[in-house]
């Protein structure tokens, strides 16, 4: 299948999820379930990159208190973040408000200085020092924060397994996997290993090639849960970066400055008329778009004031009419 067919297969099923959605503008959070698992997420997983860096922790406590008070329930950190900052903050909002049972918490491992790779090694270590740092005994979703191509994979599975059999892993996911290894891990769970549940991976308005390739195809077949990361690429599809000027000066707009040309623009400008249309944060369209597409459960999309994730968590009560899908399906075509 031609890369063109597969993003017409995905589009033309995108639409018909969206004929099939009930969510309305205005609409109450509506749970998610996570396929192959006993986890109902909300449908904006709370980008937490940010804490400790960008964000103070107050500043991070206040962003998690009001993701909370707005019906979310799914957190996504790494032990990376901040080299394990973020993590230390969550856990202390966690036990200060005592919302560990209902917070579905995700973190990532590979990544972290001290326990870098995928070895067995590592692996435990990282995953001994997260729930130190976020104050649980136990992790709802672990992710592979990167494919550690030294390891067989095989022993990294192994690794988690026995996290998983002493309760302190529930279940795996992978993030910037590759199809190929998206399929060489299926057949090792055959075995009796742990399985991928879900897959993160950038995917949004103006990062769509890498995935609809071949990962979402992949995902598709195995039933893997797609979690879109970066899904505002940095702040630009919120609008919070229009000009060189605006990225100039802060880590984020340095990031979110690749996207500063002629086609990136376009799409945003289409984003701008649907939300002004909608009287909605152009955030809200840009997610509502993903939350669109077939297979994905949560975008992942961060927060540095508490006072922008009201658009974040908006997204998932908005229902985008069959010819805005297909304006933002077209001007971001690859």
């Amino acid at each position: 299948m031609t890369r063109q067919a597969v993003s017409s297969s995905l589009d033309a099923m995108a639409i018909d999820r969206l004929d099939q959605a009930e969510t309305t503008v205005g609409a109450g959070p509506v749970r998610r379930q996570i396929s192959g698992t006993e986890l109902r997420v909300h449908p904006l997983a709370l980008g937490c990159n940010a804490f400790g860096w960008t964000a103070t922790g107050e500043a991070s406590i206040a962003i998690l208190d009001a993701h909370q008070g707005l019906g979310g329930n799914f957190l996504d950190t790494a032990d990376s973040f901040a080299a394990g900052r973020s993590e230390v903050i969550i856990g202390s909002w966690l036990r200060s408000r005592g919302a560990r049972a209902e917070t579905v918490l995700a973190t990532k491992i590979g990544r972290n200085l001290d326990n870098p790779g995928l070895t067995q090694r590592s692996i435990v270590g990282a995953v001994e020092a997260s729930l130190v740092r976020l104050g649980t005994d136990y992790l709802d979703l672990l992710y592979f924060h990167l494919d550690d191509k030294t390891v067989p994979l095989e022993e990294s599975l192994v690794a988690v397994d026995a996290l998983v059999r002493a309760g302190k892993v529930r279940y795996l996911g992978a993030s910037n996997f590759a199809a190929d290894r998206l399929m060489e891990a299926r057949v090792l769970s055959a075995l009796g290993l742990p399985k991928f549940v879900a897959v993160e991976t950038p995917y949004n308005l103006v990062h769509r090639a890498e995935l609809e390739k071949d990962v979402a195809v992949v995902a598709r077949a195995q039933h893997l849960a797609l979690m879109p990361g970066f899904a505002l690429a940095h702040g630009f599809l919120a609008g919070a970066f229009r000009t060189k000027a605006d990225a100039a000066g802060t880590a984020r707009g340095q990031l979110a400055a690749v996207y500063l040309n002629r086609r990136s623009r376009r799409v945003l400008a289409v984003v701008d008329r649907i939300a002004a249309a909608n009287a909605v944060a152009p955030a809200s369209i840009a997610l509502a778009w993903l939350l669109a597409r077939p297979d994905v459960v949560a975008p992942v999309a961060g927060a540095g004031r508490a006072d922008q994730v009201h658009s974040l968590v908006a997204a998932a009560g908005i229902r985008l009419g069959r010819n805005d899908l297909l304006d933002l399906d077209r001007v971001s075509a690859y």
